[in-house]
């Protein structure tokens, strides 16, 4: 298959460390000093199967300069969703597939606002990973899974393909039959991680061992949950057990994206976690009282700014 990973962050950067190892022609979308060491020398994943690199099929700045590929693996941060998505056009076959992994529940819905509906799918990635050095990708924990569908979850040959290509490179793409359930699931474990570790400037051990913490971070899960309840998604009795379970099997010393960017002055993702929660439940008549105080915290470090 032709691939193009847009950008070759943590997520694009997994993806395509393992599916070039396996054949596919992956093309990595990067910039600056990150696209020179890819270039000069190819891209490394470190992670639980030890240091892994490959020289992608192509790498560039210009998604121009790919063409049309089988399958665009969508993973920018929030706020640069309508810049990347316009850039993905040259990029476009008849039956070009484009993923979305980005935090929140929105990504999906956005993309249509810039790219054809025939082409745009929904997926949730259950990966810890970031660039730790330019042209190196860091994995936390040995879990990945990537979870996608057409928008309507119906089953299509392109999904089929893309999954087996993602088995097969000894990733997981599991089925779904439902995968706003599962695009809700992460994002309600998501807004307890990234609030939290956030606000607090903590790690997931820090949560897990603060009794305050511990019981503000399951409330947040909570509010989360019934807001997509409200929302009409199939989100089953008990559920909230069982998300935070796997909260509790992250990595001890794991942290959020949108901590690690506050801790180095980045700017945040914070409208497409908490701020998305307040504002999906003012739509939907549900209080999230929570949510909206670590929405408020972090607002003086949204644009960029270090703690």
């Amino acid at each position: 298959m032709k691939i193009a990973t847009m950008a070759t962050g943590g997520i694009g950067g997994f993806l395509a460390v393992k599916l070039t190892r396996t054949g596919h022609q992956v093309a990595t979308i990067a910039r600056g000093a990150h696209l020179d060491a890819i270039r000069a020398q190819g891209l490394t994943l470190e992670g639980a199967a030890g240091r892994e690199t490959v020289q992608p099929w192509k790498a560039s700045d210009d998604p121009a300069e790919i063409g049309p590929v089988d399958v665009i693996v969508f993973g920018v941060k929030g706020d640069a969703l309508p810049d990347a998505a316009r850039a993905c056009l040259p990029m476009l076959g008849p039956d070009t597939l484009v993923i979305p992994f980005l935090n929140g529940v929105e990504a999906s819905d956005r993309l249509l606002e810039i790219l054809p509906e025939q082409h745009v799918a929904t997926g949730v990635a259950k990966v810890s990973t970031t660039i730790s050095a330019p042209g190196v990708i860091t994995q936390t924990g040995a879990f990945n899974s990537f979870i996608f569908a057409e928008r309507d979850s119906r089953p299509s040959a392109r999904i089929a393909a893309f999954q087996a290509a993602i088995n097969d490179a000894g990733s997981s793409a599991p089925h779904t039959d439902d995968v706003q359930r599962e695009v809700w699931w992460k994002f309600a474990l998501f807004s307890a991680l990234s609030g939290i570790t956030a606000t607090a400037r903590c790690t997931v051990g820090d949560m897990l061992e603060n009794p305050a913490l511990k019981d503000m971070s399951k409330a947040v899960l909570a509010e989360t949950v019934a807001l997509g309840r409200a929302k009409g998604v199939a989100l089953e009795p008990g559920i909230e057990g069982r998300i935070w379970d796997a909260l509790e099997a992250l990595p001890p010393q794991g942290r959020a994206s949108t901590a690690i960017d506050i801790e180095h002055g980045r700017p945040l993702e914070v409208e497409w976690v908490s701020g998305a929660v307040v504002r999906l439940a003012a739509q939907n008549g549900v209080a999230a009282p929570l949510n909206g105080a670590l929405y408020a915290l972090l607002q003086p470090y949204r644009n960029g700014r270090k703690a």
